[in-house]
């Protein structure tokens, strides 16, 4: 692993997730995948990057820099204005899950099964961690029992939840669950929860490493990864079916299936509405206190892609090759952009930029106005 090069113009600059950046996958550690500000209604390529052959990872921005790998094992810093390499650091296996900048520090694993921690400013490894197998969901992270040191959290496909300490990368504690853990873990209220292929909603004690209480149903197994808020987990699996969980009552509160087909995109919440690609080829919005569908938009390839909302619109990738922007209201397009080939990746977006990558090796930029 070897640092390749940067510019030296980064060396001034300072990498603390400002405000409107999205320096975790889905923008924040409930992974609601919403992002602060509004959107105009028609956004323009600023710049793409060719990043490899192939990527599907999602980017995260922190303090005008986006921060991603791909599946050549390459894991780069760009600047946000231009696109331009700030620094690569290279990895022997592909990258595909999510980084998570956090305290001039940035995080990401791989499918060797390494979890790694570099220094933002200069790609320069920190630590690295090893598991028993590939890591496809980003890291989260805690403060600790102590209210001063910070804590990074990750699955594995070793069945293993663990928790780093985040400046050294010594381990604090491990959770064993039932199989694979796919999708990133969420944070909220102490807890912390996430599923896998083990068809089960864990929720565990972020102090002491150890499970809050038996594990819920969630009857089928999980690719994505939940969306935490109030109390509540949201969440689809490949049984076709979206899902609402009580975590007081520790059962589901409500199902919404229509067609027989599974969800690998995450959730978006807002205050009164769930949002989720399908693989039925559409992005569905469903009531959040009932679970009613409120509309869906027709796209022409399944929706992997995890949806994010900004103000009134809501952006998604589709494997028709394209960016959809929606209106959250009306479920009507404002807008779209087709890429080379299919979109998994989850949208990031920091102020008035959207950064996304796309199978056919490119991360693209848009924003307000032509370059």
């Amino acid at each position: 692993m070897k640092r390749i090069g940067f510019f030296g113009l980064a060396l001034a600059l300072g990498f603390g997730a400002l405000a409107k950046d999205w320096p975790i996958f889905r923008g924040n550690r409930g992974l609601t995948g919403v992002a602060p500000g509004e959107l105009p209604d028609k956004l323009a390529l600023q710049w793409k990057f060719k990043v490899a052959k192939f990527s599907k990872a999602s980017a995260v921005i922190a303090n005008g820099h986006v921060f991603v790998g791909d599946d050549d094992g390459r894991f780069v810093s760009l600047n946000l204005s231009t696109g331009k390499r700030a620094w690569e650091f290279k990895v022997e296996a592909p990258i595909e899950a999510s980084a998570m900048v956090l305290d001039g520090r940035v995080y990401f694993g791989d499918l060797d099964g390494f979890a790694y921690c570099l220094d933002a400013k200069t790609g320069e490894q920190v630590w690295k961690f090893e598991t028993k197998d590939k890591i496809t969901g980003g890291p989260n992270w805690q403060l600790a029992p102590d209210g001063k040191t910070k804590q990074v959290l990750f699955g594995s496909h070793d069945f293993f939840l663990y928790c780093l300490d985040a400046v050294k990368g010594e381990k604090v504690w491990e959770y064993e669950s039932e199989n694979f853990i796919n999708g990133s873990p969420a944070i909220t209220d102490h807890f912390t929860m996430f599923g896998g292929c083990d068809a089960l909603l864990h929720v565990i004690n972020v102090k002491t490493g150890k499970a809050a209480h038996k594990p819920i149903e969630a009857e089928s197994y999980i690719i994505g990864s939940v969306a935490a808020d109030a109390g509540r987990v949201y969440v689809g699996h490949r049984d076709n079916e979206v899902l609402c969980i009580d975590l007081k009552q520790k059962k589901i509160a409500w199902k919404y299936k229509e067609r027989a087909f599974p969800y690998e995109s995450s959730p978006a919440l807002t205050k009164d509405r769930v949002l989720i690609g399908g693989g039925d080829k559409r992005l569905h919005c469903l009531d959040r206190k009932t679970g009613e569908q409120v509309w869906t938009f027709a796209t022409r390839g399944a929706v992997n892609s995890s949806p994010v909302v900004v103000g009134d619109k809501v952006l998604v990738g589709s494997a028709d090759n394209r960016l959809y922007m929606v209106n959250l209201k009306t479920g009507k397009r404002i807008w779209s952009y087709e890429t080379g080939d299919e979109i998994s990746a989850s949208p990031a977006v920091s102020g008035e930029r959207v950064v996304i990558s796309s199978s056919d090796g490119f991360l693209y930029c848009f924003g307000a106005k032509d370059k």
